[in-house]
């Protein structure tokens, strides 16, 4: 830089803040810097940067690190972790500031007064929320990266400048207690490598999960690191030679490519030999080659001459060319057969699908409008908007990042809309996953789905290629044994978030069904009772809303029965439990409806049906529970009375409820699928089906499925009995 370097405060730039043995001077460090800015922005923008580190090193002026090296080292290398991804310079300067408004009296005032609002919201956005205003660590960590998801869904540099922040403090670990190093690392691998997966930038991603390795495991690491060298050393003269078999072959065809062979990165074999429960000497791409063209025209004429020379392995061949993954990542991948039987791992790509891989979102972000200039882009978008909906849907920062943690899932699966858009979900995605990636509306009210032309159950799991297709009513809504099988975090927390708020709302209506039901006992009801008494019984109890009273009572958490009498005993002259003491009268039934699994549920050990005798007992965060009046299971419960409810089922009641059946039939080829005809035949569905043999003519199957009520069980149980194959049938109760 030609022009004068002015300091500011108390730190001149031409002058290192400070220089211990074995440290870089500051000022080489400040000047490597700028000249590779220099090399892709304005001069004027590159002084920006430059005024930003003076404002940055007065404000760290007296910190050091616990290396023992001045603060401002460290923002320096962040700053210069984005410049080698070629960030524009706000980006930059935000880098060197991330840290002043954390650990230094800085305010986000200003830095707007400094800079400007755009560079202040982005070091906001990495900025920590301070402990103190929490319970633990671990919750005081989640708001801060619930803080942070929501500051990158405005503006995804944030995240860049946390992953630049990150891959800094990884490669200083050292210095770093052994558990807490692990800690560190062990969020970096959960946390922040995934998303800079699936935001595309791999040379980052490879680093972080290296570094964490070696932190996390440093044996481990060592050990594979020294494997490694070896299989490089013993196949050097494998790899030259198929290195030049390809490059012959490409050049004979004048098809213009750099052929280069990469080495697989050490966690990602460690994590292959993991997961598939094999040795080093298993894992065969190692040493994989990547070729790349001019245009995507050349890529399938480059993988036809690559097969040319080695034979393909079947099913081994990718085109993420016609169907990128969510990252937006493109290529051709190839597995062929080499030339003493081993695999050969092969990619093909366009320079610019190479630069994307590289960099991801970065690469081609216009941070002027703050537009997607590419697929890569554009998908981080879906994922941010994502994002969003899960947060709003999350009860509390733990649970968001539990549900984010979920969503960054390695694998994929790439299934169609019926018209033929692509939706990339995690591996093991089922329906309803699908549903909710559609819209949340569709998920909400999704009833049945076809594959392929196909009914299948809503818990079906998804396969690369199936077309799927979602059939909603106005009437349906989200079912509490959904998050058995729901994988996707949108769909977890869209379910989680339904059921939570008709919860409340369940929980607010028995709580006002129960306390009038107890208030009947003293001859009265709320309407009786002055509006002032119920306001000072509220007060007093505790709650800002007298419905979160009643969702309490509901819940089970604040009997009605003391409600009632407090308000009995309360209440003004003339109200029903003026004159003394008030005195139960006659106890009433609580009438319930077929919530399943809300604030009324069913007992899972003797699974009561509509038109079942039936007793509900009080449990605390969980309402009543209806049990079957002959369970055994509630034996023990008759003992505290003070818990049970009296209950009776509504003459409307609908829904599906389970029941199991025990169906001893004749041992013969096709007794289940005969039986399972018949059941569905009833109009039942089959839930699950356990099968045991009795005698060796004689199976037992234990079949859960859903009726209606007793009439509906009553003719399914009749139709069974009409089955020539079946013996004996009778209903499980507890």
């Amino acid at each position: 830089m030609s022009e004068p370097k002015p300091s500011i405060g108390n730190t001149q730039l031409d002058m290192p803040l400070h220089k211990e043995k074995g440290q870089p001077d500051l000022r080489f460090l400040i000047s490597d810097l700028t000249s590779y800015l220099e090399t892709y922005l304005p001069q004027t923008q590159v002084s920006e940067v430059y005024r930003a580190y003076l404002f940055g090193a007065d404000a760290h002026i007296n910190q050091k690190r616990l290396s023992g090296e001045p603060y401002i080292y460290h923002p320096i290398a962040v700053a210069h972790i984005l410049a080698t991804m070629r960030m524009d310079h706000k980006c930059i300067i935000a880098a060197m500031l991330h840290d002043v408004i954390e650990d230094t009296p800085t305010a986000k005032s200003q830095l707007t007064e400094q800079f400007d609002e755009e560079v202040a919201e982005l070091v906001d956005g990495v900025t920590k929320l301070t402990s103190l205003d929490f319970s633990s660590r671990e919750e005081a960590q989640a708001a801060s990266f619930q803080k942070m998801i929501l500051a990158m869904t405005k503006d995804i540099r944030v995240i860049l400048i946390k992953l630049a922040d990150r891959l800094h403090n990884m490669r200083t670990l050292g210095v770093m207690r052994p558990e807490k190093a692990r800690r560190i690392a062990s969020e970096t691998l959960e946390i922040y490598a995934p998303i800079a997966q699936r935001l595309g930038i791999s040379r980052l991603r490879h680093e972080l999960e290296d570094l964490a390795f070696q932190a996390h495991w440093p044996m481990r690491y060592r050990i594979l690191r020294e494997a490694v060298v070896k299989h490089h050393g013993f196949h050097k003269e494998l790899t030259s030679g198929t290195l030049a078999a390809i490059r012959g072959q490409l050049m004979r065809e004048k098809i213009h490519a750099d052929v280069v062979y990469r080495e697989k990165h050490l966690f990602s074999v460690y994590r292959k030999m993991r997961d598939r429960k094999v040795p080093f000497s298993e894992i065969a791409d190692v040493v994989g080659f990547r070729i790349i063209v001019d245009d995507v025209d050349a890529c399938y004429r480059v993988l036809g001459s690559v097969h040319h020379v080695y034979a393909p392995r079947p099913g081994r061949f990718k085109d993420y060319i016609a169907i990128p993954k969510a990252s937006g990542y493109q290529a051709l991948h190839t597995v062929l057969v080499g030339p003493h039987g081993g695999p050969i791992e092969v990619q093909i790509r366009t320079k610019a699908m190479d630069q994307v891989a590289e960099s991801g979102v970065a690469a081609h972000w216009n941070y002027k409008s703050g537009e997607a200039g590419s697929s890569t882009a554009r998908n981080s978008i879906d994922w941010l908007k994502n994002l969003l909906d899960v947060q709003k849907e999350s009860a509390n920062p733990m649970e968001f990042l539990e549900n984010v943690k979920l969503d960054l899932f390695p694998g994929e699966v790439y299934v169609f809309t019926p018209k033929g858009k692509i939706i990339v979900l995690p591996k093991g995605s089922t329906i309803i996953d699908f549903a909710y990636a559609v819209h949340s509306q569709v998920g909400n009210h999704c009833v049945a789905a076809r594959i392929d032309q196909r009914m299948v159950p809503l818990k079906t799991r998804l396969h690369n290629g199936e077309t799927i297709e979602i059939h909603t009513a106005e009437k349906s809504r989200p079912n509490p044994r959904w998050l058995d099988f729901a994988v996707t975090s949108k769909a977890r927390a869209s379910i989680r978030s339904y059921l939570k708020n008709l919860q409340r709302q369940d929980a607010v209506q028995l709580g006002a069904q129960l306390l009038a039901s107890e208030l009947q006992l003293y001859g009265g009801s709320l309407e009786k009772y002055g509006q002032q008494v119920i306001e000072e019984l509220r007060e007093e109890l505790g709650y800002s809303e007298f419905d979160d009273l009643l969702a309490d009572v509901g819940l089970g958490n604040r009997p009605a029965r003391l409600v009632a009498k407090r308000l009995a005993d309360g209440g003004t002259e003339g109200d029903a439990g003026s004159g003394g003491e008030a005195q139960p009268l006659a106890a009433q039934r609580v009438n319930i409806r077929g919530t399943e699994g809300m604030v009324v549920s069913y007992a899972r050990c003797c699974h009561p049906i509509p038109g079942d005798p039936i007793i509900g007992t009080f449990h605390p965060g969980r309402g009543i529970v209806v049990h079957h009046a002959t369970c055994p299971n509630i034996s023990d419960m008759r003992k505290y009375p003070e818990n049970w409810v009296d209950v009776a089922w509504e003459s409307s009641i609908k829904g599906s409820f389970p029941v199991v059946l025990r169906v001893e039939a004749s041992n013969q080829p096709g007794v289940l699928a005969t039986v399972a005809s018949a059941i569905a035949d009833a109009g039942s569905n089959i839930e699950s089906i356990r099968t045991d043999d009795y005698d060796g003519r004689i199976s037992v199957l234990l079949v859960t499925l859903s009726v209606h009520d007793r009439r509906h069980l009553s003719r399914l149980m009749k139709s069974l009995r009409h089955v020539p194959v079946v013996n004996r049938l009778t209903r499980i109760i507890g």
